[in-house]
């Protein structure tokens, strides 16, 4: 009955995967500590100051959950049909949060960036602090003392059901 079950869920772990390329493991939906440790490190080898390195921890479409890693300042954005859920992980932050984009750009289809933020209100970030950010609404993060690492949850908008 053991070697049953043992051929059973190999077979129902094997077979669906034949012809498909394998998924990254950071895409997975369900990453340990040390997965999420592994990428600070990676993160902290690869980020220059006035850089976010970005990387998925989760993935359930349409949801991702990614590691943000953040050395100094870096550019404002918005994200038009996203939310953003944040706990920070490591370091503390002001987030300026709101006023409007200066010198704004597109980045892609769904963000815009820009070189400051007027007008916003400043928020006093560290470890273990959530904040959620409102779709449209400009942001920016200025690291204090050191690196910024930090979860982000993008929460996108529902399409409305076709009536």
């Amino acid at each position: 009955m053991r070697m049953k079950l043992l051929v059973v869920g190999f077979l129902m772990a094997v077979v669906p995967v034949f012809g498909q390329a394998p998924a990254p493991a950071a895409m997975a939906n369900m990453a340990t500590s040390a997965d999420v440790q592994k990428l600070i490190a990676k993160a902290r080898a690869e980020a220059k100051p006035g850089e976010m390195k970005s990387y998925p921890i989760v993935s359930l479409a349409p949801y991702t959950v990614g590691l943000e890693y953040r050395v100094g300042p870096v550019a404002p954005m918005l994200h038009e049909k996203q939310a953003e859920l944040v706990y920070v992980i490591e370091g503390s932050a002001t987030l300026t949060v709101g006023g409007s984009l200066v010198g704004e750009k597109r980045t892609n289809a769904t963000n815009l960036g820009g070189m400051a933020i007027q007008g916003g209100t400043d928020y006093a970030l560290s470890k273990g602090d959530f904040f959620f950010i409102p779709e449209k609404t400009a942001h920016v993060w200025t690291p204090k003392g050191g690196p910024l690492v930090t979860m982000s949850f993008h929460l996108p908008r529902p399409v409305p059901a076709a009536q």
